[in-house]
């Protein structure tokens, strides 16, 4: 076992509460995102595409990365509207796909006992739509969109909120994210964070390889079910 593996094991030792995000850390949906961004700003503000970069948002919600882009007010509804119209067509032509280890995460959270809950800067329509389209939706106690709350990550008041909805106590709770604003909005709340699937690690996160690495953790901290 690696020291970033005996790190992550030592740090999820007695949590009982998780907190996932959805886009990127349980579901492949970037490429859907991207399409849905690219063909709403090139019908609609042009002139703001040649600066998108979906990398550098991923994880923000989607009227919020209209606003950072500078996309002329008058239109940014439009845009973002457009926007999220395309990415729930994508979904229900299954263009987004559930990650590698996900279900057995998650399945084995609900074996447990552990309670799993959704944090996403997702519309809850959007959400909804991805967790109905791979079949996730049962797996949550919770979800929390940004239909829900006034700010997105990487704003940490969303993962304080979580916690206060749900009364959660930070010190029983692991969240579970993959991009850097995710782990902002997390460890600037004070949450104990996991990130996979980062392309660099994250400040204040704890980083492991993949799904299946944490249900590895999980079973060797517990034993196998049955």
């Amino acid at each position: 076992m690696s020291a970033l593996t005996h790190r992550a094991a030592a740090a999820l030792a007695g949590r009982r509460v998780w907190l996932c995000d959805l886009d990127g850390t349980l579901v492949d949906s970037a490429p859907a995102h991207e399409a849905a961004f690219r063909t709403a700003l090139a019908e609609i503000s042009p002139g703001s595409l040649g600066s998108f970069d979906y990398g550098a948002h991923a994880g923000t919600a989607t009227r919020q990365v209209v606003r950072e882009l500078g996309v002329d007010p008058a239109l940014a509804e439009r845009v973002a509207g457009r926007k999220q119209r395309l990415y729930r067509a994508y979904v229900r032509d299954g263009a987004v796909a559930v990650l590698p280890g996900a279900r057995r995460l998650l399945g084995l959270l609900a074996e447990r006992g552990h309670a799993a809950y959704l944090v996403t800067s997702a519309s809850r329509d959007s959400a909804t739509g991805v967790l109905r389209a791979c079949a996730l939706a049962g797996y949550f106690r919770g979800v929390l969109t940004a239909d829900d709350v006034p700010y997105s990550k990487p704003d940490p008041r969303l993962y304080r909120q979580a916690c206060l909805t749900w009364a959660v106590d930070p010190a029983d709770a692991v969240v579970l994210e993959d991009s850097a604003h995710g782990v902002a909005s997390a460890v600037g709340a004070g949450l104990l964070t996991l990130q996979v699937h980062g392309d660099a690690p994250a400040d204040g996160a704890v980083p492991v390889r993949d799904l299946g690495e944490i249900v590895s953790l999980l079973e060797a901290e517990a034993g196998p079910v049955g």
